[in-house]
């Protein structure tokens, strides 16, 4: 039976060349996946090693013991750095400072990877004339006052910066105008993986990163002989509370951990798409399987005849499956070391850095692209293999095997009901859910099963609405309706491979459309200024940014938006500062109680949320201790409903500020006189500077900007979606080319008495048009249930969500399952037209 077996495989290459496609494009997917990030994890983690090889020891503030106290800890001071400097085994201390610093080129662009672009001190030692062992000096001289910077190499070639050119450059906001003094080495991990590296003197990265003589970390180098581990405990006798001591060792290990969870969140997302892959490749190997036993079924019945039982019948078919499988996994591993690469050096040419490294190929990869592989095609087969087994003997007398029954049918039916019932039951249950995801997402999987094992039965109702279309192709295409209803499990599992893919476009696609919307109406409804400013990457704006806008003519309303972290009770709340006085003709808020007349002095507006939570109403009074640790009462003075834009507890800037520690804002809002226009929008940007690292958006450019992230974010799903697509057409290839040769001499009977080549051709091509838009209407339609379904969640954290259905995209979805339908029926439609009608007729 073995030897049968691989006989049969030998026999059926090019029947089962679609299948060994399909399991070889899902296995690449995934070993392509598993190589990528084992690649792009080992180079970080070597990066980041080799940045802590100078690091022995690093102290710095300890966060953990608890890191939302408003007083939490602060910078370290000079006199610990002295102290440190000072203990046995020390060879080297160097007093660490930095920040973000956004860098513009040439081109006045920003350079760097937005949240990799850093900023740090030079540290020359205690006398100023020594070197910092961090860094090495390849061109020029430290930084040695305010007004010279130095860069890292990488940076310096990208951009064409080289020692005594001015560069612009920004902290917090404000544009400022360095020297470049050096040009230097560094092993930085940020470095590495695309960022800048901006260094100052000591003195000014303190005054715009930290405090006059603080500094974030200090690093310790360690004497020739002493351990890191016997120097951490030597630190750890002088630490002050709130600082901790950590081990360039331990530095590098929690390092290579975040960068490992951080290549974990990528991994898994891009395996999702390839167990769709395999997934949809699934139906394709179930098809392929049928259909041979179905071609078999004499030989199968021989067998049986003959001697064979049924578990070695069941066990050629799985046999032939595992060679199948294994074959294509084998191939699809090697696609797939090759596509790891391919990704790489995409991530080079699209501008994004990746250190250098090997090309890393785990043995998890190759045990997992092999068993994938063999497992799918295995488990795809094992039903027709079962069904090979129930072949009687007695069917050797016949050529054509046993329909399925009425009660198969039926019973089919019955479970396919049932699962689509549940599923559809729980996904609506779900949607009125405060955390529903969990139950909505195994609703969605049963009621996409149920779907799949109702597909013969809604077969026959969808494809008939085709007919009237169909009779404008005369003989064609009827002859094409009538085949494609013959063996309705045939074209339900064709047709659900498409719909598969299909069902995930559409529903990310109206849920795209829906929360784009649902954005474009928060702008609007929640804004009344013209302008939002804000840094490049939402971190705090300087206060000379504010001062600089409240100085232009064009200004007529302006108030930042300040953050600061309280405690009130045993809860901590976040306040947002702003102009208590100018505030509401920045703002739309919907008050349930009080207005903006009770924002000013002590009297705060609070959301409904947070003043349900603490059971405050208009009069309401409270203790709030600020994050300087002084005490303070509060009166509630309005609530209103929160929203994405506008959330907490707002109080007059007049209270706050001289409660911070550093006066900064995450945005700055400002009505300008006669509206949002060009000319305004340029008035504001040369104020500032035309900073590339400070935004100045009206109403449309925040919900272009989202858009954009909305349409990227698409973009790549649709990317990873086009592998499952591309499956779904090898599987209505297979089927069809498949089907042709099982229709052998009833094709030739068709030819014999009329019909032409032509016709042969448009037949085949209507059957599997009208097979692959019975898979896009399926597609379509559970893929806008979805959306709408997942949209009902979203609504609860998105009150201005609405749901919107692109009618144009899913005319072009239904449009490219008709196109998948056409070019998959191209060769198998000139093979019939191609076959010789005498000897078609003799086929058995």
């Amino acid at each position: 039976m073995f030897r049968t077996a691989l006989r049969n495989v030998l026999a059926h290459k090019a029947r089962l060349l679609m299948t060994t496609l399909a399991v070889m494009l899902g296995v690449a997917f995934v070993a392509g996946t598993l190589v990528f990030t084992a690649t792009l994890s080992e180079a970080f983690a070597r990066s980041s090693a080799k940045g802590f090889e100078a690091v022995d020891v690093a102290v710095r503030p300890d966060f953990s013991s608890d890191e939302t106290d408003p007083g939490g800890p602060s910078d370290l001071p000079r006199e610990l750095l002295e102290r440190t400097r000072e203990l046995p085994g020390v060879e080297h201390a160097t007093g660490a400072v930095s920040g973000f610093a956004a860098l513009a080129g040439k081109d006045g662009r920003l350079v760097g990877e937005g949240w990799s672009t850093q900023g740090g001190n030079y540290d020359t030692g205690p006398d100023g004339s020594g070197e910092d062992p961090r860094y090495d000096l390849r061109e020029g001289r430290a930084p040695q006052r305010a007004g010279e910077i130095a860069l890292d190499s990488a940076t310096a070639g990208r951009t064409g910066y080289g020692v005594g050119d001015t560069v612009r450059l920004s902290v917090s906001g404000p544009v400022r105008e360095e020297k470049v003094t050096g040009v230097f080495d560094t092993d930085d991990g940020n470095v590495a993986a695309g960022g800048t590296l901006v260094l100052f003197d000591t003195a000014t990265a303190q005054e715009l990163f930290s405090q006059p003589g603080m500094y974030s970390e200090i690093v310790l180098t360690a004497s020739e002989g002493v351990g890191q581990g016997e120097l951490r405990k030597s630190v750890e006798k002088i630490l002050p509370e709130q600082a901790e001591a950590v081990t360039g060792r331990t530095l590098a290990d929690d390092q290579a951990r975040m960068i490992e969870a951080e290549m974990e969140g990528m991994r898994t997302g891009l395996l999702v798409f390839a167990g769709i892959s395999l997934f949809v490749g699934v139906f394709i190997i179930a098809n392929t399987f049928t259909m041979l036993v179905a071609q078999r079924t004499k030989e199968l019945a021989l067998l049986r005849a003959v001697g064979a039982s049924r578990r070695q019948v069941t066990r050629s078919v799985l046999v032939e499956a595992v060679v199948v499988g294994a074959v294509a996994a084998g191939i699809g591993l090697l696609a797939g070391i090759g596509i790891g690469a391919g990704l790489r050096s995409l991530m080079g040419s699209l501008g994004a850095t990746v250190p250098d490294g090997p090309l890393v190929v785990t043995p998890a990869a190759v045990v997992a692209s092999l068993v994938v592989g063999t497992a799918v095609t295995v488990a795809a087969a094992w039903l027709p293999a079962r069904r090979a087994a129930k072949v009687p003997p007695v069917a050797a007398m016949n050529s054509v095997h046993a329909p399925a029954t009425v009660r198969g049918l039926v019973v089919r039916n019955t479970i396919g009901a049932v699962l689509a019932g549940a599923g559809a039951v729980l996904v609506l249950a779900a949607t009125g859910m405060d955390d529903g995801k969990v139950p909505m997402g195994a609703g969605a999987g049963l009621l996409v099963i149920g779907v799949f094992v109702l597909t013969p039965l809604l077969s026959r109702p969808v494809i008939a609405l085709a007919s009237p279309v169909m009779r404008v192709a005369g003989v064609s295409g009827k002859l094409a309706r009538l085949n494609a209803v013959r063996n309705p499990r045939r074209t339900a599992a064709t047709a659900a491979a498409l719909m598969i893919g299909l069902t995930l476009i559409t529903g990310l696609t109206v849920i795209a459309s829906s929360v784009q919307k649902g954005v474009d109406k928060m702008a609007t409804e929640a804004l009344k200024a013209d302008y939002v400013v804000s840094m490049a990457n939402y971190r705090p704006l300087s206060p000379e940014i504010e001062r600089t806008l409240a100085e232009q003519d064009e200004v007529t309303a302006l108030s930042p938006m300040r953050n600061s972290l309280s405690r009130i009770g045993d809860e901590y709340e976040f306040l947002t500062g702003v102009n208590g006085e100018g505030f509401g003709k920045l703002a739309e808020l919907d008050f349930t109680e009080g207005s903006f007349a009770g924002l000013g002095g002590e009297s705060v507006i609070v959301d409904a949320d947070t003043a349900r939570g603490h059971g405050w109403k208009t009069g309401s009074t409270f203790e709030v201790v600020y994050e300087d640790g002084e005490r303070g009462e509060l009166t509630v003075g309005g609530v209103y409903r929160d929203n994405e834009m506008m959330t907490g507890i707002m109080l007059d800037t007049a209270v706050l500020d001289p409660h911070l520690e550093k006066v900064t804002s995450m945005q700055v809002l400002v009505a300008t006189e006669g509206g949002a226009s060009e000319s305004a929008k340029s008035a504001l940007e040369d104020a500032l500077g035309n900073n590339p690292a400070v935004l100045v958006q009206d109403e449309e450019d925040v919900s272009e900007s989202v858009a954009q992230m909305i349409t990227l974010m698409l973009n790549m799903l649709y990317g990873l979606l086009a592998m499952a697509v591309v499956v779904a057409v090898l599987g209505v290839v297979n089927t069809l080319a498949m089907s042709v040769f099982e229709r052998s001499q009833e094709i030739g009977m068709l030819r014999a008495i009329g019909l032409d080549r032509r016709g042969t051709k448009r037949m085949v091509r209507l059957e599997s048009l009208v097979i692959s838009l019975f898979g896009g209407v399926l597609g379509v339609g559970l893929g806008v249930f979805f959306g709408w379904a997942a949209g009902e969640l979203i609504s609860a954290s998105l009150p201005t969500y609405e749901l919107v259905l692109p009618w144009e995209r899913m005319g072009v979805f239904l449009a490219l399952a008709a196109l998948v339908g056409v070019l998959a029926a191209l060769w198998p439609a000139r093979r019939a037209a191609r076959m010789d009608m005498l000897e078609s007729i003799k086929t058995e």
